[in-house]
């Protein structure tokens, strides 16, 4: 399973510390062998991307040498074996776990055969029963490894872990199937768990005795329907199946700190009032900083260094962590109130300004045609969000939130939005999607290419003062 990096590698120093997996910049080495991955995938007719797929490099060190190890998350084209390939932790297509899963598939097959209902329920219940008991005990099946050698099956990992509920549950609640909303469940780890491609890759290291140095994980293939991933793009690890492993899996690992918790403080000092009163100030955020403190750091986010100020200040509203421009603040109750209300009865207008990426043409995002200056319209694309991969969203036409947005472009590459509706990341994803404006904004990690920052920014908001009842409007330009 190891595989010698490229000549070009042997001039590359190996990193100080290992990837903090849920962002990063990849590895100049992980780049190098991620290519290799990707040509190997097109050489070699077994491993043609006929679907899209996550695929995973990790770089590791042996008897003083440095190699990588491949592998790809669940099954590709149609197994879960690929010569040089790491193998499945649990392989799921033979032994107890196949054969049940045929005795469940035949319960099925008699379920929508049986015409009695009473017959049918005892079926279901039975049904149930085993795909219940089937799950515990393939989760019981991952005997996880991390650094210091301790092993744990998922069970004991996510004994007291908050899960989301299962896809299935999830759709059955939106499509209207069952009336009770679906709830997360503590111990319970979600399905699929220890199938993505950096916890096989990371099992194998620290069975055979190699030291991990860094990973990455990236897309190879189309992508699949309103997923909007890009080959060859590198993507972090998921955070609902992947955050509670690979934080046991990491224990004994020197790992980095989260990249964007350094920026974020950074960050603060770029922080800006424009304006300022009585009743109310107009801040600007920087593009890199969160506009309220997440489950990793608490202290630097704008609204954290606000309520340091002084703890009556409010911010009104968020702005993606990489979206940089104006914002509202309240400094009293009767302000909070008065904006607060603006936002509900959408009064409050605000305008975006975007660099798309250049019209290259991309395997997952066909470009949608010439845009020039003065073309404008609207995008109406519903979204959800992917609750098995925060905090990616997706266009759902079924159970979506409706989702619009006004654009004009200024010239072929910048335009102005515009959003009439205030749905999470609905700008970067009306932009990205093909059947938006099908070029997704210059520096979009998640529905784009990395680059220096995400060129997204409010530039204007205009509002109500809530003392004086005039209007008010602030324009800060960026790009």
């Amino acid at each position: 399973m190891l595989h010698t990096l490229p000549p070009e590698a042997q001039s590359i120093p190996s990193p100080q510390q290992f990837t903090y997996p849920f962002c990063y910049q990849p590895h100049p080495l992980c780049q190098l062998a991620a290519k290799e991955v990707i040509a190997h995938c097109y050489a070699t007719p077994e491993m043609m991307p006929h679907e899209g797929k996550m695929f995973g490099v990790l770089v590791v060190e042996h008897e003083g040498q440095r190699y990588y190890l491949r592998a790809f998350s669940g099954i590709y084209n149609g197994s879960y074996h690929h010569e040089g390939f790491v193998p499945p932790i649990c392989d799921l297509q033979q032994g107890y776990f196949a054969e049940e899963e045929q005795r469940i598939v035949a319960l099925t097959h008699q379920i929508n055969q049986t015409t009695e209902e009473e017959e049918k329920t005892k079926l279901k219940a039975l049904r149930k029963e085993k795909s219940g008991a089937l799950q515990m005990w393939t989760f019981r099946q991952f005997r996880m490894r991390n650094a210091r050698q301790e092993v744990k099956d998922l069970l004991e990992i996510f004994a007291e872990v908050k899960s989301p509920f299962s896809e299935e549950e999830y759709i059955d609640y939106k499509e209207g199937r069952t009336l009770t909303k679906p709830q997360a469940k503590v111990g319970v780890p979600p399905g699929g768990t220890g199938e993505c491609c950096a916890p096989k890759l990371l099992q194998y290291a620290y069975q055979h005795g190699l030291k991990p140095l860094c990973m990455a994980e990236f897309w190879v293939g189309p992508s699949k329907q309103n997923e909007m991933r890009i080959e060859g793009n590198f993507y972090p690890s998921c955070q609902h199946k992947c955050f509670p492993l690979l934080r046991y899996m990491m224990k004994g690992l020197d790992v980095e700190e989260n990249p964007l918790m350094a920026s974020s403080r950074k960050k603060l000092k770029e922080v800006r009032f424009i304006y300022e009163d009585d009743d109310l100030i107009v801040v600007y955020k920087p593009s890199g900083l969160l506009s309220v403190p997440n489950r990793d750091h608490k202290e630097a986010s704008l609204s954290a260094y606000l309520h340091r100020l002084n703890p009556d200040y409010r911010l009104m509203h968020r702005l993606d962590m990489d979206t940089s421009g104006l914002m509202l603040v309240a400094k009293n109750p009767d302000a909070t109130k008065s904006l607060q209300a603006q936002f509900e009865r959408h009064d409050i207008q605000k305008k975006y300004v975007a660099i798309l990426e250049d019209k290259t043409p991309r395997t997952a995002l066909p470009i949608t045609g010439e845009m020039s200056a003065g073309q404008r319209g609207s995008i109406s694309l519903p979204l959800s969000r992917n609750p098995f991969d925060a905090p990616r969203q997706i266009v759902n036409h079924r159970v979506g939130k409706p989702a619009v947005t006004r654009y004009v472009f200024t010239d072929e590459n910048r335009v102005e939005l515009y959003p009439e509706t205030g749905r999470t990341h609905q700008l970067r994803i009306h932009c990205a999607h093909p059947d938006g404006l099908g070029r997704p904004i210059k520096g979009d990690i998640l529905y784009g290419t990395r680059a220096d920052r995400l060129y997204l920014h409010a530039e204007q908001i205009k509002f109500i003062h809530p003392r004086t009842g005039e209007w008010m409007t602030f324009t800060e330009r960026e790009f």
